[in-house]
């Protein structure tokens, strides 16, 4: 690893009176850091979805920006597993702003095919942008790790969940800045860079004003992270709030080599069994959202009230995070496999009275809000207790697990394909059958972390 990356020495221990007082401030510095520098990542990941409207009039088709499209959620999915491996050995202060400008520059350079190339050398500018759209979704993966990081150095276990419910709305934030970014930098630049061909301003607004801003973001990520507490001169959080997991000990402080971490969590059964779960959760995720708008057009509901639809299901996602984070920490006291099983449980019920009652816009709209409060509060409990379950020094490669199998197994080929050949060939009723036996399977695999999730507190 280049020294540039290694994580900071710890420094001499503070002055006993002085400790509160810092730890609280630098707390909220670093939780605020890791907010917006996370929110930024997704100004930079999925813009290319916004630009396949305006790409078509230059000559390029459906399918084959379809390729380039698949190329960002492959390489996200790896990523998070390989990179979080390097995250967890690195200075998160240093890592997450790195990440996120190489996404940026690479989303920067998603002009040029367009710009340079166009469609008289279409198969050069779709092997440009698969490639860089490639690159977007790797350096993404440099998002998630160093954020885990910094959340087990410093939230301990019993408070992780609510801290990382709300973290985890910067997605959110980031994701809902896509569309008007897009809209209002073509508008503000567009004509600077093209003049009078308003053809091309959407290749501002969509890909180099949200990569400036994701540059400056980036920046003031780097002014707000601190990796470790022990790196500013303050105790552990465990030792500070005098909260010790099950798998705390003095050597989950220490930097641990490539194999030694991969040997941990690939050792680890119960680590594959909510990687696994992870994957059917992601399923049910995708499966609802991506697949809502084509269900409901075929059932006769109009595409406007389609859309407002998925909207519903992930503006509903936040309050429905917040209220599961809240509740693993204050009423399951650190428990996360309970809360997942209950909203599973509650997930699968929505699902058949949204597949009983399809053809009615109000109960679907009703269900996918239903849906989407209750299928999110897992997807980021599945992720918090990667982290409780593996020592912190492993943290970020455990996550990267569950995140590469929820996205590479659960997304790309359970939701997308698995999801698109049955209901091509056996028709909806089949899809939402899968999507409750998801539920189903993801609540046993749950099941058998119970026990030595007890254990871990």
């Amino acid at each position: 690893m280049t020294n540039f990356l290694s994580p900071p020495p710890f420094k001499p221990q503070m002055a006993a009176d002085k400790v509160d007082k810092t730890y609280s401030l630098l707390r909220w510095q670093v939780f605020l850091g890791a907010f917006i520098g996370y929110a930024g990542f997704y100004i930079v990941r999925k813009n290319f979805s916004m630009a396949i409207p305006m790409l078509e009039p230059f000559g390029f088709e459906k399918g084959e920006l379809g390729i380039v499209l698949s190329m960002n959620a492959v390489a996200y999915g790896f990523s998070k597993f390989i990179m979080a491996s390097i995250s967890d050995r690195s200075n998160s202060r240093i890592f997450l702003p790195l990440g996120l400008v190489l996404a940026a520059v690479s989303m920067m350079f998603m002009i040029v095919p367009v710009q340079y190339l166009g469609a008289e050398h279409k198969e050069w500018a779709i092997f440009l942008m698969a490639a860089l759209n490639f690159l977007v979704g790797w350096f993404n993966g440099m998002g998630w790790p160093p954020c885990g990081r910094v959340m087990t150095h410093w939230f301990s276990q019993k408070e992780r969940g609510t801290w990382m419910s709300v973290w985890n709305c910067a997605h959110n934030v980031g994701g809902a800045l896509v569309g008007p970014m897009a809209v209002y930098g073509a508008m503000w630049f567009g004509s600077w860079f093209y003049g009078a061909d308003q053809q091309r301003y959407f290749l501002v607004g969509t890909y180099l004003f949200p990569a400036c801003v994701a540059i400056l973001i980036a920046i003031v990520a780097y002014c707000l992270i601190r990796d470790t507490p022990q790196s500013c001169g303050l105790p552990s959080i465990e030792e500070w709030r005098k909260d010790y997991a099950g798998t705390y000990s003095k050597k989950s402080e220490e930097v641990l080599s490539s194999r030694e971490i991969f040997l941990t969590v690939l050792s680890n059964r119960f680590l594959w069994y909510i990687a696994f779960a992870n994957a059917f959760v992601y399923m049910v995720r995708y499966g609802c959202l991506d697949w809502a708008p084509a269900i409901l057009t075929e059932k006769g509901i109009h595409i406007k009230e389609a859309g407002w639809a998925y909207f519903a299901y992930e503006i509903a996602a936040i309050p429905g995070t917040l209220v599961c984070g809240w509740l693993s920490d204050r009423v399951f006291h650190g428990r996360r496999a309970l809360p997942t099983i209950i909203f599973m449980a509650v997930v699968a019920v929505f699902i058949f009275i949204y597949w009983q009652f399809s053809d009615n816009i109000t109960i679907v709209l009703l269900c996918l809000i239903a849906i989407g409060f209750f299928i999110y509060g897992p997807v980021m409990l599945i992720g918090v207790q990667a982290l409780d379950l593996a020592p912190k020094n492993a943290a970020g490669t455990a996550a990267g697990l569950t995140g590469f199998m929820g996205y590479v197994l659960g997304t790309a080929l359970l939701a997308n394909v698995v999801i698109g050949y049955v209901a091509q060939n056996a028709g909806w009723n089949w899809t939402f059958v899968l999507l409750i036996l998801s539920c189903v399977i993801s609540i046993l695999l749950m099941m058998l972390t119970y026990q030595e999730e007890k254990r871990t507190l």
